[in-house]
Formats: C-alpha cells, sequence, structure tokens
C-alpha cells in the first residue's frame, strides 16, 4: 500500500480544528450585558452583586491592569432548545496561549452562590443539563483584567507590575457572550480523534497498532458529513470504536493521575490576587467534582485554604464539602509552598506545623507527604525535618529542569545530612502541569527511570496559576487512556494511593544523599535582597520573643501570646513561598512584602521588649538577655551583668592600619582590603599571598533568560574589581577598633565599616550601600591561604559539605551555591569562616599557583536584574559580613549565630536564671516555645551542629513531672520519656515536652 500517513493526519487535524470544535456548542444566542468598572480594588462578592450596572457591549474595550470589571449578563433559553443542555459561553479576550498569566472571572449567579471559573481555556458555564425552554438566566462576572507579563518576548522589563506604575489603559475585548446548545456526542468525537491523533504519534512509524489507527481515523471521517457535523458524530464515533476499545499491554506504564492547579501565592500577580485565583479555580474544580464520578484533585498550601475561608466563604463550604467526600484532597501539610534553601529550621518546622495543624482543624486529617513540585532546589535537612514531622513522602520535580545534568531517579530514597531517608519520586512527564497529552503520556513511560523494577509515576493534571486546574477534556483523556493499547494506562488516583504502591513494589530503591542542587535559577539566591533581609530578621525576632514571652509565662504567669505569635509566624511563612523569598515577583508583591515583614519585625520585638521588662523588674544593674546558646556561653535566655573585655589596638603602619587584639592581627591596605589577617595562637596566615581580602567585585550579570532567577556561568568572563577610594579613616570607639573606607563607582556608593572587638575573631565588616547598577551582581572576595578539599556551608540544623573541585560536570554545575548563616573552609588545623547576616549565596574558586592552593570565597551582596521587577533593588542596603580567623565549625557557628541574634542590654534588678541549660559540645538550643496545644508544657527543640556523635543533658529549671521526647511538631512519641539525657547522631534534631 501506498503510505498516505501525512495525509490522514493531516486531514484530522484540519477538521478537527475548523469543523468539529466549532460544532462542540451549535446553535446560540447573545446575552445582554451590563458592567460596571471598579475605581480601585476588589470588593466583596455580595458588594459587587449590589452594584448599579450600566448598559455594555461585546468588543468593547474593557479592563486596566489589575483592574477589576464586574459584568451582569442576562438572557433567557430559548423554548426551541428543550431537552437539550445549555452552556453559556464567554470569551472575555482570552489569548489560550496565555493561560493563568492574562484575565481570568469567577461567575456568580443572582443568589450569590459561586459557578466555575473562565479562563482562556475553560471559556463556558453550566446553564441546564436538560432545558425546559424560556428560563431565565442570570450570571455576574467578577472579571480581573491582569496584565500579561511573561509575553511572546518573556523577559522584557515592564513597569506594569505595580498597579503604582501600570497603565490605565484597557487591555481587553470581549469576543462573545452567548448562550449556546452543547451537543455532546461531538464533543465526545473530538476527544476520541484528539487522543487517537496524539497516540500514533508516539508509535513506531509503521507498527500495526498505528497503522490501524490511523486507518479507523480516515473511515471515522469518511463517515461525518461536514456539513451535519451533529447528525453524523455519532457514526463517526462507530468507526473508532475497536481502537480505543482495544486494552494496554500488560506490562505498560501505570500513570496516577490527580487534578492539579499549581498556583504560586504570589508571582507575576498580587498576594490579593491570588486569593482570587485560588477562588476561581477551586469553584471550577469542586463543579467538576460534581460532574466526574472518577475524578480526584488535590490542592497545596493550608494558607489557600485559609484565604477561602475568610475572602470567600460560599467557596470554602462547598470545598470542605468536597473534602470530607473524598475528593477534593488536601496536599502537602505545609502552610505555602515554601523555598526549602533559605528558611531555618525553625522555619520549616513551622511551615509543617502550621499546614497540619490547620487541615487537622478545618478537615480532620493530615498530610502524609510533602508536596512541592516547583521549589527552586530542596535543602539536605529537609530528609530529616519531614520524617521527624510524621511525613512518609516526599514529591517534586523541579530538578527535571537541570541545565547540565540528567537526574538519574525518579523514584528513590533521599537522604539527608543527618542519614534521615525519605522516599521520593519526581514524575518523569517533566512537569507539574500536564495535559495528558498523548506526548506527555508517552515521555512519562519512556523515561522512567526505574522501569526495570517498577511500574507507576504520578502526573499531575491541570491547567496552574489561574488557569483553572483540570478540563472536562483532560478527563476525557484520562478516560480513554485507562486501558489502550499503546498507551500507559491512566487512571486518578490519591498521592498516598500511589506511594503505597510504589513503595511496595520498588523493595531496593537507589538512594541520593545529599541536596538536590537545582542547576538553574541561583540567582533566587541574592535577587530582592530588601526581602530577604527583612525575613531573616523577621524570623530571628520571632524565636526570641517566643523564648522571652515562655521565660516570662513561666517565671511570672504572664499571659503567652499565642495567637499573636501564630498570626506572626503565618505572615513569615507566607512570604517564604517559592516566589517571594526568592526574590522572583513583581514589584508589587516585593513592595507589600518589605512592609509586612517590617510589621512582624516591629511586633515580636514589642513582644521581646515587654517580656524582658518583666522579667528585669526595677533596678539599676546593666542585664544582657542573651537570645544565643552554643557550647560555651551561658545557657539560653540567661542574663548577666554587663563586664568589661581585653583591649583591642589600631596602628599605621606605613600606609596600612593595623588591628590587633589578643587573637589575631589585621592588616588593612590604603586601598581598604584585608592583605593580611593573622591567628596570633598559631601563626597562620588567613589570606593568601600577594592577594587582597574584602575586595568588591562586580559582574555583568545578563543570563539568557529568567533574569531575576539565573546567574549564567559566563558572568566569570568579565570582572571589575572595585579597589579606588574616596575615602579611608580609622578610629578606636568604645574599645573597639573601627576602620572605614569610602567608595563610589557608575552611579552607586558603598561604605565599609570594619570593626575588631576585644576578644573577637571576627572581623566584621558592614557593608552601606546605595546600589543603582543595572543587570550588574556585587561580590565580596575573601582568597584565603586554606587548602580546602570542600567547603562547609551552614544550612538547617546543621551544615553541608561541598568539594571545591569541578573534576565532574556536577560538581562544575554548582558554580553558585547556598548557605545560612556562615560558609567555613579549612585544613586539618586551621580555618576561616564567612559570616553574614542577611544573604544566602557565595561561589568557590580554587588556585593552584607554585604549588600553593588559594581557595578563594565569594559572597554574593546584591544583583540587579530588570525582569519581572525592572528596579530590582535600587536603594539602600545594609549587609553585614564577618571574617572568623582561625575557626572550626564551632566557632563558624557561634559567630554566625551571634551575627544574627544579638544581645539586648537593660537596666534591672537582678539575673534572671535561664529556664532551661544544655550540655555537650556541638548541642544547640533552637528554640523555646510553650507547646502549640495551649497546655503550658515547654517545647524545646536542640540539634547537634558539628556533624558528629555527642552525649550532653537538658536542665529544666522550673517545675516540671517529666521530660520527653515528641515530633517535630509536637505529636506524642511512643516511648518517650527521656529525662534530660541527650544523645545525639550528627545532626540530629530532637523535640522535647517539659511537662510542668
Amino acid at each position: 500500500m501506498h503510505d498516505d500517513t501525512s495525509l490522514t493526519i493531516g486531514r484530522v487535524k484540519r477538521v478537527l480544528e475548523e469543523r468539529i470544535r466549532p460544532a462542540i456548542h451549535s446553535a446560540s444566542v447573545p446575552l445582554t450585558v451590563q458592567a460596571h468598572e471598579l475605581p480601585g480594588e476588589p470588593i466583596a462578592p455580595s458588594d459587587g452583586l449590589a452594584l448599579e450596572y450600566a448598559p455594555a457591549r461585546v468588543g468593547e474595550a474593557w479592563g486596566p491592569a489589575w483592574g477589576t470589571t464586574w459584568f451582569r449578563l442576562t438572557g433567557q433559553v430559548p423554548a426551541e432548545w428543550a431537552g437539550r443542555r445549555v452552556e453559556a459561553v464567554i470569551d472575555l479576550g482570552f489569548d489560550v496561549n496565555m493561560t493563568g498569566f492574562q484575565c481570568e472571572a469567577l461567575v456568580y449567579r443572582a443568589d450569590g452562590t459561586p459557578v466555575k471559573s473562565l479562563n482562556p481555556r475553560n471559556q463556558w458555564l453550566p446553564i441546564a443539563e436538560v432545558a425546559a425552554g424560556d428560563e431565565p438566566v442570570e450570571l455576574y462576572l467578577e472579571a480581573a483584567s491582569n496584565p500579561v507579563l511573561l509575553d511572546y518576548h518573556p523577559f522584557l522589563p515592564t513597569q506594569e507590575g505595580d498597579i503604582l506604575t501600570s497603565s490605565k489603559e484597557p487591555l481587553y475585548r470581549a469576543r462573545r457572550m452567548d448562550l449556546a446548545v452543547f451537543e455532546p456526542d461531538v464533543f465526545e468525537l473530538a476527544l476520541d480523534l484528539d487522543v487517537l491523533l496524539e497516540l500514533q504519534a508516539e508509535l513506531p512509524a509503521t507498527a500495526p497498532r498505528r497503522m490501524r489507527i490511523l486507518q479507523a481515523l480516515d473511515n471515522a471521517l469518511d463517515d461525518l458529513d461536514l456539513q451535519h457535523i451533529v447528525e453524523t458524530a455519532p457514526a463517526a464515533r462507530a468507526q473508532l470504536e475497536d481502537v480505543l476499545a482495544a486494552p494496554a499491554e500488560a506490562s505498560a506504564h501505570r500513570i496516577s493521575a490527580i487534578g492539579h492547579a499549581h498556583i504560586d501565592s504570589a508571582w507575576l500577580w498580587p498576594l490579593r490576587e491570588t486569593i482570587r485565583k485560588v477562588a476561581r479555580t477551586t469553584s471550577s474544580m469542586t463543579s467538576l467534582l460534581e460532574e466526574q464520578p472518577d475524578f480526584q484533585y488535590g490542592m497545596s498550601s493550608a494558607q489557600q485554604y485559609a484565604w477561602l475561608k475568610e475572602h470567600r466563604p460560599e467557596v470554602f463550604t462547598r470545598v470542605k464539602a468536597a473534602i470530607a467526600e473524598g475528593r477534593f484532597l488536601p496536599l502537602g501539610g505545609m502552610w505555602v509552598e515554601s523555598d526549602t534553601v533559605m528558611p531555618t529550621g525553625e522555619s520549616l518546622v513551622r511551615q509543617f506545623s502550621h499546614g497540619q495543624r490547620f487541615f487537622e482543624r478545618e478537615f480532620g486529617i493530615r498530610s502524609r507527604g510533602v508536596w512541592l513540585p516547583d521549589s527552586f532546589g530542596y535543602s539536605p535537612a529537609l530528609p530529616q525535618l519531614m520524617r521527624r514531622a510524621g511525613f512518609e513522602w516526599f514529591f517534586t520535580q523541579k530538578i527535571s529542569w537541570n541545565q547540565q545534568n540528567a537526574f538519574p531517579h525518579h523514584s528513590f530514597l533521599w537522604e539527608g545530612i543527618d542519614g534521615s531517608q525519605m522516599f521520593t519520586h519526581f514524575p518523569p512527564m517533566d512537569t507539574y502541569n500536564s495535559q495528558l497529552s498523548g506526548m506527555e503520556v508517552a515521555k512519562a513511560a519512556r523515561q522512567f527511570k526505574e522501569n526495570r523494577v517498577a511500574t507507576r509515576s504520578i502526573a499531575p493534571v491541570g491547567w496552574g496559576d489561574g488557569g483553572g486546574g483540570t478540563t472536562r477534556e483532560m478527563v476525557g483523556r484520562a478516560k480513554r487512556m485507562n486501558d489502550l493499547e499503546g498507551s500507559a494506562r491512566v487512571e486518578w488516583q490519591h498521592p498516598d494511593a500511589f506511594f503505597d504502591a510504589a513503595k511496595a513494589e520498588l523493595t531496593h530503591p537507589a538512594v541520593w544523599v545529599g541536596e538536590l542542587y537545582l542547576e538553574l535559577h541561583r540567582g533566587t539566591l541574592t535577587s530582592q535582597h530588601g526581602t530577604k533581609s527583612r525575613h531573616r530578621r523577621a524570623e530571628h525576632a520571632l524565636v526570641e520573643a517566643e523564648l522571652w514571652a515562655t521565660t516570662d509565662a513561666v517565671r511570672n504567669g504572664t499571659p503567652y501570646p499565642q495567637a499573636e505569635l501564630d498570626e506572626l509566624w503565618q505572615i513569615v511563612l507566607l512570604h517564604e513561598f517559592h516566589d517571594i523569598l526568592p526574590g522572583t515577583s513583581i514589584a508589587w508583591v516585593h513592595r507589600e512584602a518589605v512592609i509586612a515583614l517590617e510589621a512582624v519585625i516591629a511586633r515580636a520585638k514589642a513582644i521581646s521588649d515587654a517580656a524582658r521588662r518583666s522579667l528585669a523588674g526595677e533596678g539599676d544593674r546593666a542585664l544582657v538577655f542573651s537570645p544565643v546558646s552554643v557550647a560555651g556561653p551561658a545557657p539560653l535566655g540567661a542574663t548577666v551583668s554587663a563586664a568589661s573585655a581585653d583591649s583591642v589596638s589600631l596602628d599605621a603602619s606605613g600606609d596600612d592600619i593595623v588591628l590587633a587584639n589578643a587573637l589575631v592581627r589585621v592588616r588593612i591596605s590604603a586601598e581598604g582590603l584585608i592583605v593580611s589577617a593573622v591567628d596570633l595562637a598559631t601563626g597562620r596566615e588567613a589570606v593568601a599571598g600577594g592577594k587582597a581580602a574584602n575586595l568588591l567585585q562586580l559582574h555583568q550579570d545578563f543570563p539568557n533568560m529568567w533574569d531575576a532567577w539565573d546567574i549564567d556561568r559566563y558572568y566569570r568572563n568579565r570582572t571589575t574589581d572595585l579597589r579606588d577610594v574616596i575615602g579611608i579613616r580609622s578610629r578606636l570607639v568604645d574599645g573597639v577598633a573601627e576602620v572605614v573606607i569610602e567608595r563610589a563607582f557608575s552611579e552607586s556608593t558603598i561604605t565599609q565599616t570594619l570593626t575588631l572587638e576585644p576578644d573577637s575573631r571576627t572581623v566584621k565588616i558592614v557593608n552601606d550601600i546605595d546600589w543603582r547598577e543595572t543587570e550588574k551582581l556585587l561580590k565580596l572576595a575573601f582568597p584565603l591561604d586554606v587548602q580546602a578539599s570542600h567547603t562547609e556551608a551552614e544550612t538547617q540544623f546543621g551544615y553541608q559539605a561541598r568539594v571545591t573541585h569541578t573534576n565532574t560536570s556536577w560538581e562544575a554545575a554548582k558554580f553558585e551555591t547556598s548557605m545560612h548563616r556562615f560558609v567555613l573552609v579549612r585544613e586539618d588545623d586551621f580555618g576561616v569562616a564567612l559570616v553574614n547576616d542577611s544573604i544566602y549565596g557565595y561561589d568557590t574558586m580554587r588556585e593552584v599557583e607554585d604549588d600553593s592552593v588559594t581557595t578563594t570565597v565569594r559572597l554574593s551582596l546584591l544583583r540587579a536584574p530588570r525582569f519581572p521587577d525592572p528596579d530590582t533593588d535600587h536603594g539602600r542596603h545594609v549587609i553585614t559580613t564577618g571574617m572568623v580567623i582561625g575557626a572550626g565549625p564551632a566557632e563558624a557557628t557561634r559567630a554566625g549565630i551571634e551575627l544574627n541574634a544579638p544581645s539586648t542590654v537593660l537596666r534591672g534588678r537582678a539575673d534572671v536564671a535561664p529556664l532551661v541549660s544544655v550540655s555537650g559540645d556541638g548541642i544547640i538550643v533552637s528554640s523555646v516555645k510553650l507547646a502549640d496545644d495551649g497546655s503550658g508544657d515547654v517545647i524545646v527543640r536542640v540539634y547537634e551542629s558539628l556533624g558528629r556523635r555527642v552525649s550532653g543533658s537538658l536542665t529544666a529549671d522550673f517545675d516540671h513531672r517529666e521530660i520527653r521526647e515528641v515530633s517535630l511538631i509536637e505529636d506524642a512519641l511512643d516511648d518517650a520519656r527521656i529525662g534530660g539525657d541527650l544523645k545525639l547522631r550528627p545532626f540530629e534534631v530532637r523535640t522535647l515536652r517539659i511537662v510542668r
């Protein structure tokens, strides 16, 4: 036979697009249109329904950027449509290629009942399953005219990302607002053809199965009268029955589909718009659940459910009912789908505790797994935290975006820094917005790395980010691919059921040890420093507020501000969302984030101030309230009288300035650079010979795409050293040596203040920067005379080691990496740590000259990408860093903590005894708080910080009945009474309940 494959495919595509799909809605009549454009922010639906409406018409321009227009649509179902399914078909000016990124609407009936959303890929509304004829129709559309920011030419700078600078010109023109007859046979025929057309494209060119499908497609179109589509659709479908009924192979891959709509809690829209996106999507999904009995839908993020409850209670009621039926599935057990690289360990604990508490309180359930498809890399501390919070599985897919190395597993055990392991799955479809296309389904079966020993994977199915979630077309595809020859088997299934089956069949999974590093989006460690710095301060301020409030409650009986602390934590947790804290949202989001986080800091400080004042009492003694607990200093919560310290010297040596105390001697050149830093006890020089530390370096920073997200390797090809000095001066201030260096470049200025205190190994560097650059990256370089095989960078409850060489493509890809409060490089007997108060990115370079190895560590201070915020970080920033000379893990940990959690001096009556104290080198108290359950018990979290086994003890200085271990989120554990004895493995985290 002649090969007519291309003719058949071309025929089906044209007929499907030009004739069949337009015939899904046959007869139609226009609706009468009225509109009311709001002058400001959105209003409650009840107020929207009560507005006065003016006549409008299809084709008129509507909706300025970030505006809301309420439409009132009225009409009547024609009498001749009796017995037919009637739908409204509404096109607000949609571009189907911009699903989730443009105008959207939520539709209400006249009584305020939500119907469903309108989106580019979901332009219909149910009116009557079986029309009686002559029924009046009245609908209200809350339409959001969100601007398209990620356009066909993406990443172009735009001022549309903030309502303060956006255009007031209308953006959209409605094309259609009609009542129409829905033709179910035509709809089903379109799905039949669509599934078979995509299936044949994935089969071998001359495979018998493909040939049979192609012939059936031709036969179907032969029986379809293009002038009478509705009447002949059943005959065409009959020609496809046999190929659609052919069962899948016994060895076919199994796909567990779950309805999904990945809704970023903020990104190219503000938080207030996310609230409406969630309401629109969940309205559509509860409607789809009612229509499709096999369908299941999952949504993560307790915050999004909380928004529904507060702002759209009429939608929340429907969601809650669907959850009770087991059809709408709360997933993930977190407050939001957060970044996991930059938040502190305590923040991640609170993500879990607040998320699970909300799900249990509202729905009577807990999530068994962590659902986190789109965060930008995953901390190696996470496996332990998930396990200790009671989770059984972890799901993500973002590592499939790696630029260089393909991850070798899809189902595997992920092992963290403490040795904890968590069963983990990446969907081989490489997407969290699956459409269940033939290409995606075939890709999942083909790419699944565990095909030799396992048979199943997950597919999150639906349009995200306000695109409306799963469509009825996707449900139709799943039905056809449930048992279809040549395709993987598709079944709607709860992720819990998938993981149970996956673990049962994969009895010896492969193990991946260490961080899940994303070889992309490295710039997220630095973008939007204003947000990051406030977030860091808010985290520490809340932990400190809990400490002093708990101490005051136990010592003085002062009421513990649990409700306020919960409220403040939830604000912080929201801003840890993976497009807020990483700095990848529009200007509006970050402008509001700074305001919100500053308010958290102020309120947390007020809680601490009131508690400390209550504890100190009236008196004239200078009391130091220390929130720090590291091996060496006073126990957590202790106050001691202020004391004097040894002296520090400051001298001129030629053009250089020399700072010295009993521990270190530091030489600063006339250029304001550290040219020598000596540990006096060992005589070791920290700065590499002939080089200078504290060197600011400026790079061109223009990645190929994803501006705020990415740093591309070639940025290193062009470096400008900022050596020019406007002025330099030095002095002794209250026994502290201080050197101030002023620099200017381009439109920016930097004032650095270097200080050395008595009895300190740390040269503190306060960088006061007025940043006015565009598409630049600012680094602070420290070339160190240390032959380090690896760096040790703090992560949650410990540190992670990364090699300094680039032997393989995996190491070479890590040219920008993460830290929390310190990064350390060391030999066996000497090391140097760099500490900071508000940054997260650094890079390491290893150089060999004359057989001498220099390890250069550079801290990433600021970036200036132009998308999505064209003025990213313009303005003033104060970034404090420090160089710790002669440091190991203990010194680095202590210096990092003390920089971020300084002591407070008050006048009071007498020292306040700490509530708890710990012994054991390297054991750190992470937090002290009252229990979430309101019992008044004290919760203490401790961890081992040095990467070794340790024995120690916890002492509680107040009346108590027992000390027992609980889960990370304070659940009771079996056989958990331990008393005060502590035995910790490397980087182990333990949560203890002291029962009062």
